[in-house]
């Protein structure tokens, strides 16, 4: 099932000189390109920045229906669905793999015994596009895509015309992907590995000169042992920020200070308590902060539509980074008034008779727990937890401890116990009411759901249609129950 902010994947064409100069782009450099897993997140926008580049791309993916399909045809690319040999002829110049492409798959084994040219989707990203820009990197567990996002959002509005790729959509702008003609590009900087043939993290491929990482904790158990694993990952990715480079990190963060003590060639620059910089909290949502440097001689004040302290620390490393490439604090600071938060990050959906339905990307039990206190500190009624236990991390039960006493935030708690999840919800999760199927876990919210609630729905993936469908019921609730 493709996520659903996946369906938004779209790509500002920017028609000018300047940007094909800057890029090295000239007609001989033209080829075709294709796309073994093109309807991902991240894949979904290499395509469509190579479109963008003047590249003829064909792709293919085991799932090509709307509305990723009918984005990506839009740009003028070639979909089959289905993987097969067959999607290889005539033989394309160059082969792009995605990372959940394996051995055994079709076109894999054609690209490799015909001995085609390919190429991983994060190496393509750097040699074509990033090498040439001032890479401002966001990685962490939690909070890439919000703070890429935030960071993206303060550039543009101090005029930088930044290019971006974000694996969410920033509202703001509307699209995930773009290259520009400026020299700034903000990336998300993902640590899941890169393809098959380089088990190294994807972000080690960007070269950064501004990074920030937001925090660090155990996930993504399906390809990563244990959390020293992930930290030899970030330490990799520091060893290629140049003397030149700043690293934006927390303050106090035990995890993260191991990953540094392995080696960094850069200014470090910290954020929170006993850090460089200060983020005081101004109202109990944390919709009003301020951010400090240690000597108070530059703050800034920050009012805006987001909530929660967690984003707070999203805003402070944002406006850290666009800092280290000449944008003012307070600059940012106006900026972040006009911010919106990216889809799926506590969207707002729809409010039914005073009932509020958010949607949240939450699949991690810290993400969960910060998603579910902003919401109790910004609502008065009860908060409803509606979960779906999709990662892989979380179908391993690797978690499961940690799931319950995060859930316990909620006034209530619904989770969907998929098929294939290796550990029992129900003994894991007292608290909660399980069900098995999506209409089931919908009348279970709909038979205690009360006036003033607000309905937290937390998935990274598209729930089985639980948003729309719960929307739905609660329009056409009896008025006397309501």
């Amino acid at each position: 099932m493709i996520p659903y902010f996946c369906a938004k994947i779209l790509l500002c064409v920017a028609d000018n000189d300047t940007l094909w100069s800057s890029l090295r782009i000239n007609i001989n450099t033209i080829m075709h390109i294709h796309i073994v897993g093109i309807c991902g997140t991240f894949m979904g926008g290499i395509a469509a920045i190579a479109k963008q580049l003047g590249h003829q791309v064909s792709g293919s993916d085991a799932n090509v229906y709307p509305p990723m399909s009918t984005q990506l045809e839009s740009l003028g690319i070639t979909l089959m669905a289905g993987y097969n040999q067959n999607n290889l002829v005539p033989q394309p110049d160059l082969v792009i793999v995605g990372n959940a492409l394996s051995r055994g798959n079709p076109e894999v084994e054609k690209v490799l015994r015909d001995r085609m040219r390919y190429i991983s989707g994060a190496q393509w990203l750097h040699d074509e596009v990033l090498r040439n820009h001032w890479v401002l990197a966001v990685s962490g567990t939690h909070g890439k895509t919000t703070t890429a996002s935030m960071l993206a959002w303060i550039l543009e509005s101090a005029g930088y015309n930044p290019g971006f790729m974000i694996g969410g959509v920033p509202e703001n702008f509307g699209i995930s992907a773009r290259v520009t003609d400026s020299q700034f590009f903000v990336i998300e900087a993902d640590e899941y590995d890169t393809a098959f043939f380089d088990k190294r993290s994807k972000f080690v491929h960007y070269s950064p000169d501004t990074l920030i990482i937001n925090n660090l904790e155990f996930d993504h158990a399906d390809i990563f042992d244990d959390l020293s694993a992930i930290q030899r990952q970030f330490a990799h990715l520091l060893r290629i920020v140049p003397d030149t480079g700043q690293v934006i990190v927390p303050a106090n963060d035990a995890v993260i200070e191991q990953v540094i003590e392995q080696g960094c060639w850069s200014e470090t620059v910290t954020v929170g308590n006993g850090g460089d910089w200060q983020v005081n909290i101004g109202n109990g949502d944390a919709s009003q902060f301020t951010l400090a440097s240690r000597d108070k001689t530059t703050t800034a004040d920050v009012n805006w539509q987001l909530i929660g302290e967690h984003n707070a620390h999203n805003a402070a490393m944002a406006m850290l980074a666009a800092r280290h490439v000449g944008v003012d604090a307070s600059l940012s600071a106006t900026a972040l008034a006009r911010f919106k938060s990216p889809k799926r990050r506590m969207e707002l959906l729809a409010d039914v008779d005073g009932i509020r339905v958010y949607d949240d990307f939450a699949h991690h039990p810290t993400a969960v727990k910060t998603t579910l206190t902003a919401a109790k500190s910004h609502h008065s009624g009860r908060v409803i937890a509606v979960l779906e236990p999709r990662s892989n991390t979380m179908k391993l039960g690797v978690h499961a401890n940690q799931l319950a006493d995060a859930l316990s935030l909620a006034d209530q708690q619904f989770v969907l116990q998929p098929d294939n999840i290796s550990w029992n919800l129900t003994e894991h999760l007292p608290g909660a009411t399980i069900a098995a199927t999506v209409d089931e876990l919908v009348a279970a919210v709909i038979a205690n759901v009360e006036a003033e609630d607000a309905i937290v729905i937390m998935s990274n993936g598209s729930f089985g249609g639980l948003h729309h469908k719960l929307i739905d019921a609660l329009s056409e609730r009896n008025p006397d129950d309501r």
